[in-house]
């Protein structure tokens, strides 16, 4: 089956938002035997959606859309369709009910604009929604279909989740493609591509080396009939890499480093505190960001000026030395968090987050260190001056790296 996708809105078009829904459908069209050849974004305006709905349908055998299914005079997915299928759109009176009824249980009248909102048409049926006032539509016709969902992800995504992806998952007869990710770290690209040459041509598997903020991916694929099958494809493949890359494996599929971490912090009884200055609380946020996180992570402090670091517990002496902004003070700031908390790791963050440099620093200069339980401790510097916000992402990452490193007895 051919599929392609089209995101409608103007705003997705211009930048003004970042289209998440294409992606989350496209990651999983593969699983369903689905091959996806086209994605397209188009704005707000009936002549170019209903065109853009001619093009798929004269070259795709399922058009998925998200987005335009409002009740706003800009939100035309439902005008788009019908004028390309030359039917007429009515109001579905049970539709209608559940419209009324959904605004009614909260307390004010309906605005007639909405009534759209139940529309149909004679090829189509609506998909539930109970996450908001849109349904989706199904449509069928000459042995073709449109699925039109929401454009608000989380609506979009209950609805993909529950409707849409079963369905297709039933009527699929084709082969089905699964991947496995295996995702690395400490290695560079070209170094990972070169181990793993060697099973590149392995009959029946894909693979595919990718850079990425958490390190190098590499992406196993197979076809087969059945998951099953496919999946025994997979495994002494995956099997070898374990062999070629051991603990530079730091996770798998939808793994995240901050997940990873707290695993190994949890099934290990340790804990671990934080003090950060550069981050400004970020490495706590995305530390907690897992659940479980209250297993292992006793606290953090956020000392972005001076004094609060020495109020903190980092000696004087050592900033007065070497700098705030120095690998000696990071150590310092690990060591001093990790007694002020009684954790059995500290982690210190220190650097210049731009864009003017600090202590003649040049803007994007981070460091961070891990103190251990033995009271040895670890750093691990960086420069990269591509925003504030950028520089504050791979601080923390560059913290979660060395962590990993430290658990794995490993110092630098």
């Amino acid at each position: 089956m051919k599929a392609e996708i089209i995101a409608i809105g103007t705003e997705i078009l211009l930048g003004e938002i970042i289209d998440t829904n294409s992606a989350h459908i496209a990651q999983q069209l593969p699983e369903l035997g689905i091959d996806l050849f086209y994605k397209t974004v188009v704005g707000d305006n009936l002549g170019r959606i209903t065109e853009t709905f001619e093009r798929a349908w004269n070259r795709s055998d399922l058009v998925i859309t998200t987005g335009g299914l409002g009740p706003t005079e800009d939100d035309m997915t439902r005008e788009g369709v019908a004028s390309l299928l030359h039917e007429e759109p009515r109001v579905d009176p049970g539709l209608e009910r559940r419209l009324r009824a959904w605004f009614e249980g909260r307390g004010f009248p309906m605005p007639e604009t909405n009534l759209k909102q139940a529309w149909l048409i004679p090829s189509a049926r609506a998909i539930d929604n109970p996450r908001g006032t849109a349904p989706g539509w199904w449509v069928e016709r000459d042995g073709r279909v449109i699925v039109c969902m929401p454009g608000v992800p989380p609506e979009m995504e209950r609805m993909w989740a529950n409707e849409v992806r079963p369905e297709l998952e039933r009527r699929s007869d084709g082969q089905v493609l699964v991947t496995r990710t295996i995702k690395t770290v400490g290695i560079g690209e070209g170094t990972v591509d070169e181990m793993a040459r060697r099973l590149y041509g392995t009959p029946g598997i894909g693979i595919g080396t990718y850079a990425r903020a958490d390190g190098v991916h590499l992406r196993i694929g197979a076809k087969a009939a059945s998951r099953e099958d496919a999946w025994a494809r997979i495994e002494p493949v995956e099997r070898e890499m374990e062999s070629i890359f051991g603990t530079a494996i730091w996770g798998r599929d939808d793994d995240t480093f901050e997940g990873m971490l707290r695993d190994e912090f949890v099934s290990r009884r340790l804990t671990l505190g934080v003090m950060e200055s550069v981050t400004g609380g970020l490495m706590a946020s995305t530390l907690t960001d897992v659940p479980g996180a209250a297993d292992y992570f006793k606290g953090g402090l956020v000392t972005y000026w001076t004094d609060q670091k020495i109020e903190a517990g980092v000696d004087a002496a050592i900033i007065a030395e070497y700098g705030v902004i120095s690998p000696e003070t990071a150590a310092e700031m690990a060591r001093a968090v990790r007694l002020r908390l009684g954790t059995d790791y500290g982690i210190g963050i220190t650097g210049v987050g731009g864009p003017d440099p600090m202590e003649g620093k040049a803007p994007g200069t981070v460091h961070v260190a891990v103190a251990d339980p033995e009271g040895g401790t670890s750093t691990l510097s960086m420069s990269m001056n591509q925003g504030r916000a950028a520089v504050k992402r791979r601080a923390v990452l560059t913290a979660m790296i060395l962590l990993r490193r430290s658990l794995l007895g490993e110092r630098r």
